[in-house]
């Protein structure tokens, strides 16, 4: 066999298992969820509209959701520490984490803890928005920070 032809092979796989690797990364193990009509916020029900999210079996980290709320149901919800929005995949686009995040640092929008120590020990985030517009989110909380 020649060494073209092996080159040639390896190159050829090298491009396929990347393809994969792409694949699983940024399709595979997400699932779009639509239509939710109530999210849990410290163990009450709060109505949203417009619900679009992301949510994955292989981690709780995947979860994602943007939708509409009346404000007021958050008060007196207790405000998230360190709320760090974590980055989704490019082709979710509701979800802007820059945006977000500079409007989390900045007080533009609010951040409350819907759940704390939750699934895999993960807290669950809500950003929510003086027009209602929200977003969720879960992150490591403080044990796994340090």
């Amino acid at each position: 066999m020649s060494g073209k032809i092996m080159a040639g092979g390896l190159v050829i796989f090298t491009i396929i298992f990347g393809i994969v690797l792409y694949y699983a990364q940024y399709y595979a193990y997400y699932n779009e969820v639509s239509g939710l009509e109530t999210v849990t916020v410290e163990g009450r029900e709060v109505a949203v509209q417009n619900y679009l999210g992301l949510e994955g079996e292989s981690s709780g980290l995947k979860l994602r959701g943007c939708f509409t709320v009346d404000v007021a149901a958050f008060d007196g919800v207790t405000l998230a520490d360190n709320p760090t929005p974590t980055t989704p995949p490019g082709w979710f686009e509701c979800f802007d984490v820059v945006q977000l995040t500079d409007d989390v640092d900045s007080g533009a929008a609010t951040t409350y803890m819907a759940a704390k120590n939750g699934q895999d020990g993960l807290d669950r985030i809500i950003a929510v928005y003086p027009d209602g517009r929200a977003f969720m989110w879960r992150q490591l909380n403080d044990k796994y920070q340090e």
